[in-house]
């Protein structure tokens, strides 16, 4: 494989990405059902990808598109906090918590959920592989990006399968998120379950205007029209994957030292993406501390992370692995399914008891997140709230911050496969139970406390 091979794999994937783009505009279903463009490049992919009859490219061509994720992935957890102003811990717990808490139910009840599943009537049943009962968080809670980039972890531990259900698994949650979450959306509005009061909205409105004319004002501040702007926040980026390069060493290091070689084997497996995006984390926290924040653009990198996600997203759709995908169909389903079910029942029974106000609009982003991606739970927010007249989507913004560090891609999420192996299923379920029951816990405390707000209807 030569540099041109790389080049010519990415030519490839640029005309997917603009052919998808073409088709999205001239297609109002694909519209209606929220799929990103890079997604629907993808799917485009696969009927020219390493598993189809009509092969166009060679073979270095698709084996660039199956090793891109692995790399891109560092460079959008990376960018997550560059440019970002850090919120105090106060702040964050005031706008945070109880929001965090409903994530986190929802997130460690998918492991919980998979678990069951797997322990109870798969792995009995058809054998199944234990460590499937990660796939609906990597999968729904993590999407696609987080798949690819957990797919070298689940083939050191033996699931060679891993990313290719992961990113079926991804694929299933956003169609399910919007198509679930609009029906949702459509019955709590015909229910009245959605806020409606004029002067909220107007207020909200008020509100949203100026916190949206404050962002505005920092990202002209930030951003850096010319050339060595870009480059110095690219160059942060690869400092942030530096940073996380050297904490996953020293973790290996560590924890060889400390309990032997055999877990230090077992901590190699640990993904580079969480420690690259603490490494922003990091990097920020430098530049703040030495004066510098304005050397890391909000517009850049964000732009940066999603250029790095969309070719993510549409290499690991092409190169999807179908023969695997088709030998785990059943199991792949049943777990599904049961994730659905399990978002569907925390969203309809714990929203109303643990938020105090706005709970369908506070709720419904999260729903939208656990489903599929970030951008699904802004849509179906978005849906229920076209008019910014609550507080969810400042509540959801703040609780990214707390949440994305662990679940969804973050040190959890990279530690989990590792720690269902060392454990054993049924103690890794009851952990998973565990962290579900604290969070229900912490979350109804939350609720409980003086001026939470009116409870809900």
């Amino acid at each position: 494989m030569t540099l041109f091979d790389v080049l010519i794999a990415f030519v490839a994937l640029s005309l997917l990405l603009l052919l998808a783009t073409a088709l999205r505009q001239r297609l109002p279903l694909l519209r209606r059902l929220g799929l990103p463009e890079a997604l629907v490049a993808g799917l485009l992919g696969l009927l020219i990808g390493p598993y189809s009859p009509i092969r166009i490219f060679p073979e270095s061509v698709y084996t660039v598109w199956s090793q891109t994720p692995g790399v891109l992935i560092n460079v959008v957890f990376a960018s997550l906090f560059l440019g970002q102003t850090l919120p105090s811990p106060r702040l964050l717990w005031e706008r945070a918590a109880g929001q965090a808490a409903f994530g986190m139910v929802l997130g460690f009840g998918q492991y919980l959920v998979g678990g069951l599943v797997v322990l109870l009537v798969l792995r009995p049943v058809l054998g199944t592989d234990p460590l499937m009962a990660c796939l609906i968080e990597v999968g729904f809670e993590g999407g696609h990006g987080t798949a690819a980039g957990m797919g070298p972890v689940f083939s050191r531990l033996g699931l060679a399968s891993g990313e290719a259900l992961g990113l079926a698994m991804a694929t299933f949650g956003i169609l399910a998120g919007v198509l679930v979450g609009s029906t949702l959306v459509l019955i709590g509005r015909r229910r009245r379950w959605l806020l409606t009061d004029p002067a909220a909205d107007r207020g909200a409105r008020g509100v949203d205007g100026r916190a949206a004319g404050r962002a505005a004002g920092r990202a002209a501040l930030l951003d850096s029209p010319g050339i060595d702007g870009l480059t110095v926040n690219i160059a942060l980026i690869g400092g942030a994957i530096g940073l996380g390069v050297l904490l996953r060493h020293s973790l290996v290091s560590m924890a060889a030292g400390l309990w032997g070689e055999e877990a230090g084997r077992l901590f190699s497996a640990l993904p580079l993406f969480p420690l690259a995006m603490v490494g922003g984390l990091l990097m920020q926290r430098l530049l703040q501390w030495q004066g510098q924040p304005d050397l890391a653009s909000a517009g850049d990198q964000r732009r940066i992370g999603a250029l790095a996600m969309d070719v993510l997203i549409a290499a690991a759709m092409a190169s999807l692995n179908l023969p695997l995908v088709g030998e785990a169909w059943l199991p792949l389903l049943v777990l599904a399914l049961a994730g659905l079910a399990w978002t569907v029942t925390v969203f309809l029974w714990l929203g109303p008891r643990l938020f105090r106000d706005a709970w369908f609009e506070r709720a419904i982003a999260d729903f939208g997140q656990s489903t599929g991606v970030t951008a699904t739970g802004l849509l179906l927010l978005r849906m229920a709230d076209p008019y910014g007249r609550s507080p969810a989507l400042e509540a959801f913004s703040f609780k990214q911050l707390v949440y994305e560090p662990f679940l969804g891609g973050g040190l959890i999420t990279a530690f989990a496969p590792i720690a269902l192996v060392a454990l054993g299923l049924p103690l890794w379920t009851l952990l998973a139970l565990a962290l579900t029951a604290a969070c229900l816990a912490f979350g109804a405390a939350m609720a409980r406390q003086p001026g939470a707000g009116p409870a809900a209807p």
